[in-house]
């Protein structure tokens, strides 16, 4: 029978994890409490990250570690930048399996309320409340390349050349690395001259819908799946609203789901 630790980290993800997690530091002196598993950890993380759940609330019974254990090893984690070297590691396993398509990506972003903190923002289209937005670039089935966050109130179009030079140098199945796609789908919140031209210098074939002329329904055919990857984020309860005041931390819980999002596509 599969417990908990090893439904939320089965053993393949648990495997890539291993490659990126720094090693824990060690007690020349020795005494201190037992330090609790990796793997235990990072159960109880992903578990709050999906569930929603605070850290106070979770049932440290069914993982061992404490909310406030899981807490301060997430911090440690999201410090060194583990979440982001781990979603790289998933995107390079799928590319060396020849499962990203890079003819067509698309861009798009999604806001949620937040409490005050780090890049957050009044919302202009929410009443002025506060909130941040989530920054994606996807490849042609949807799988999330490149992620950023940002406070509700920075306009689309600013995100979207620091989310093209985000993109990590990602394994293929053939040749080199790649990091930057054919075609990148946009709507009309991103048509502006100087985003084309800077496109064009680049390689990359831009597909913007021009105000005023192109329906949005005509775009549509192809940024649906950045939207279908939007409505799977909203999978993870954790994303529904940002609690979290730190930057950082918020930033670590959008890159665990688009790990977690990469990772499901590994495993079919």
């Amino acid at each position: 029978m599969v417990g908990i630790v090893e439904r939320l980290v089965p053993d393949e993800l648990w495997a890539l994890f291993q490659r990126v997690v720094p090693e824990a530091p060690s007690r020349p002196q020795g005494g201190g409490r037992r330090r609790y598993g990796d793997r235990e950890v990072l159960a109880a993380i992903v578990f709050v990250a999906t569930s929603g759940c605070t850290w106070q609330q979770l049932p440290s019974a069914s993982f061992g570690p404490s909310g406030a254990t899981a807490h301060r090893r997430f911090s440690e984690w999201s410090k060194a930048r583990v979440w982001a070297r781990l979603h790289r590691l998933v995107l390079d396993e799928l590319g060396a399996r020849g499962e990203l398509d890079w003819s067509r990506c698309a861009i798009d972003s999604v806001n949620m309320r937040a409490l005050k903190g780090d890049l957050t923002g009044p919302n202009p289209v929410d009443r002025g409340t506060y909130g941040s937005k989530i920054h994606l670039i996807t490849e042609r089935t949807g799988l999330p390349v490149s992620v950023g966050i940002s406070g509700a109130n920075l306009h689309d179009s600013q995100a979207l050349i620091p989310l093209v030079k985000g993109i990590p140098p990602i394994r293929s199945r053939r040749g080199r690395r790649r990091r930057k796609p054919a075609k990148l789908h946009a709507d009309k919140g991103y048509d502006y001259v100087h985003l084309r031209r800077w496109l064009r210098e680049r390689g990359i074939t831009h597909r913007i819908a021009r105000k005023g002329v192109e329906p949005s329904q005509r775009l549509g055919r192809h940024r649906w799946t950045v939207e279908r990857t939007m409505a799977w984020l909203a999978g993870f309860r954790r994303l529904h609203r940002r609690y979290e005041h730190k930057a950082d931390h918020f930033f670590a819980f959008t890159s665990i789901a688009c790990t977690l999002i990469c990772y499901r596509r590994l495993t079919k």
